[in-house]
């Protein structure tokens, strides 16, 4: 779904994933530092919305989500995930309930299969599922920001600002009053530095959430009965995930940033030494310069000396060994 911000003036679209909105608006490092400001919003119209009504749409989602969200009160945000079977990470959910419905915003072509999986499970459950995403644009605004949310529309308020669940058709009128807009790739680099984990980036088929910090923010360590919940406990109090996230100061001389997929080195085993992890997400950040988020192996020393592809890096712990 293509965004009318892209005719803003500057508007360069993003790529991939991010499809559909502004990677930037022609100057990455001033959107950055205006976000970092709390000023300032971001477009992120094309992420899924998707909305569960009726009344016993916390206690069924509590069956199937990651999170404990029985007695969630209205208005307090919360992420969450499903799970396979065999624990591995399907989908990301970012939600809030309004007092009636359960908002969520997911990952941009993920909304389908969610939905087909909450539609199969409802069976007797007296809730509503529905595809918000044709009439329902997601905007984002950095924490500190004084701007105000219209009258009426769910807001989720996090530590790192605020997601707005607008009307589609308001987007370019509240763009006017919330500007200066700031693209994806800004958003990424805050993201980035915050160490935040992201579906899709930071996982592929066989991430189970420790190896990324969810347990916690996105896992609920005392309730059981989801899919996935057998993994969870058995890695939580009897075993280490295979792998954890890092973050890599890149080598800023180096013109070119390490894409996803990068293979990570020991960099003392020289350009021959065996893989031991690879790139998540790398960014171009305004104060940090190059920097990533990766996954190597769990017993990687915390202070070994790293390449990605031929970039040195320098690691600190975000999952700890």
């Amino acid at each position: 779904m293509k965004s009318p911000l892209l005719t803003l003036p500057g508007a360069v679209p993003a790529e991939g994933v991010d499809e559909g909105v502004a990677a930037h608006y022609g100057d990455l490092f001033r959107e950055q530092r205006a976000l970092a400001e709390g000023t300032g919003f971001v477009d992120l119209s094309h992420r899924g919305v998707v909305t569960v009504s009726g009344p016993e749409r916390l206690s069924w989602l509590h069956l199937l989500l990651t999170q404990h969200v029985s007695d969630l009160p209205p208005h307090q945000a919360t992420e969450a995930l499903v799970l396979s079977a065999n624990g591995h990470i399907e989908h990301a959910l970012y939600l809030v309930d309004d007092g009636e419905t359960v908002w969520a915003h997911v990952e941009p072509g993920t909304r389908e299969a969610l939905i087909a999986y909450l539609e199969s499970m409802k069976f007797f459950y007296r809730v509503e599922i529905a595809d918000r995403t044709a009439d329902t644009a997601v905007v984002h605004l950095p924490a500190g920001s004084i701007a105000e949310a219209p009258e009426g529309v769910a807001v989720r308020e996090t530590p790192y600002g605020r997601d707005l669940f607008l009307p589609r058709g308001d987007l370019e009128s509240y763009a006017r009053k919330a500007g200066p807009a700031a693209g994806i790739l800004a958003h990424e680099a805050l993201r980035v530095e915050q160490r935040r984990p992201r579906l899709g980036f930071e996982t592929d088929h066989r991430t189970i959430p420790h190896e990324l910090g969810w347990i916690g923010t996105a896992v609920h360590l005392q309730k059981g009965c989801y899919r996935g919940q057998e993994t969870v406990a058995r890695v939580q109090n009897l075993g280490k995930p295979p792998r954890r996230l890092v973050f890599l100061h890149l080598d800023g001389s180096e013109v070119h940033l390490p894409p996803a997929g990068t293979e990570i080195r020991l960099a003392d085993d020289g350009p021959d030494g065996r893989k031991i992890g690879f790139v998540t997400t790398s960014v171009r950040h305004h104060e940090l310069g190059p920097a990533a988020l990766a996954l190597v192996k769990r017993n990687v020393p915390v202070d070994a000396r790293l390449v990605a592809g031929d970039t040195a890096a320098a690691q600190e712990t975000v999952v700890e060994p």
